[in-house]
């Protein structure tokens, strides 16, 4: 490939990503807006859709996950705990550590919270775009999804194609 045209391709996907990066971070802050009304933080929802996404997890693993220092959720989890949204139980390799996992309740508070958001989006993406637009919409959600679990360590420099 040319210089020119690996420039110009490398150029067009940095376009690309400010877009999609813009777009994301305008939509997830009109999002937090739409939550219902509760007592619970951003982080501790985090901390429960991680649990409901991944399952089980030991409390290391959870700060990893959540890219935070395992201090940092030591009250939050003492909060779901004693809330009845996570529990605690036995590790079954290791006795002496403890696997967090979300409760019943814990399920039924992060689906309160993603159904407010998810009316609130299909409510909007109903009254101002089209069937086509809401399609496209859809797969560059799957997109932005395989995005986000990408190992940049993996990943092709701009401009190149993945192998």
């Amino acid at each position: 490939m040319p210089i020119a045209a690996a420039t110009d391709d490398a150029t067009d996907v940095l376009t690309a990503a400010t877009a999609v990066r813009r777009g994301v971070i305008h939509l997830g802050r009109r999002l937090r807006l739409e939550r219902p009304a509760h007592d619970l933080t951003l982080l501790q929802l985090a901390v429960l859709a991680e649990l409901n996404d991944t399952g089980p997890m030991t409390p290391g693993q959870l700060a990893a996950a959540q890219r935070v220092q395992p201090q940092s959720l030591t009250r939050v989890l003492a909060t779901l705990t004693g809330r009845g949204l996570v529990g605690r139980q036995a590790h079954p390799g290791d006795g002496r550590r403890a696997l967090l996992a979300i409760t019943a309740d814990g399920h039924q508070a992060l689906r309160r919270d993603v159904d407010a958001r998810d009316r609130w989006l299909a409510q909007v993406m109903a009254g101002r775009l089209t069937p086509t637009e809401r399609e496209l919409l859809r797969l560059a959600g799957e997109l932005m999804d395989r995005l986000a679990g990408a190992d940049p360590a993996q990943e092709p420099e701009p401009g190149r194609e993945p192998t």
